[in-house]
């Protein structure tokens, strides 16, 4: 009885959470695709973005600038856990380097009541140092 319970629960928050990871994993194809209007097209105009490497709710045109060069470094995007709660996503995610290279972050998605990704705070996991950070 009691796995049955923790299956219909396990199954109700994946059938929820449906929408958000598609954006998720649409935002992080575009890095893989090096397609700017793929990640752009998730990202609310209100857009910030947060991470160790000194960025403190950076906007949308500042991410671009920082953070988009990354993408020549990127070959693939594993999930390894997604968790959702309200309107935040939480994402251990692993990135393999074009020099096979791994990077594990902790992404923090919180997402506007239209569905875009409102902000993102990201938490500098173990492995390589991130691809195409010179600081």
């Amino acid at each position: 009885m009691i796995s049955f319970l923790l299956t219909c629960t396990t199954a109700g928050i994946y059938a929820q959470s449906t929408e958000k990871e598609k954006v998720v994993r649409a935002y992080y194809s575009g890095f893989e695709k090096k397609d700017w209007n793929a990640v752009a097209a998730r990202l609310a105009d209100s857009f910030t973005f947060t991470s160790p490497n000194n960025d403190d709710h950076i906007p949308v045109e500042k991410f671009k600038e920082k953070c988009w060069g990354t993408a020549k470094f990127i070959k693939k995007v594993n999930y390894i856990k997604m968790l959702e709660k309200g309107n935040d996503l939480m994402l251990l995610v692993q990135i393999i380097t074009v020099d096979d290279k791994v990077v594990r972050n902790v992404d923090v998605f919180s997402f506007t009541h239209a569905g875009k990704i409102g902000s993102i705070e990201v938490f500098f996991g173990a492995g390589s140092k991130y691809p195409g950070n010179t600081e």
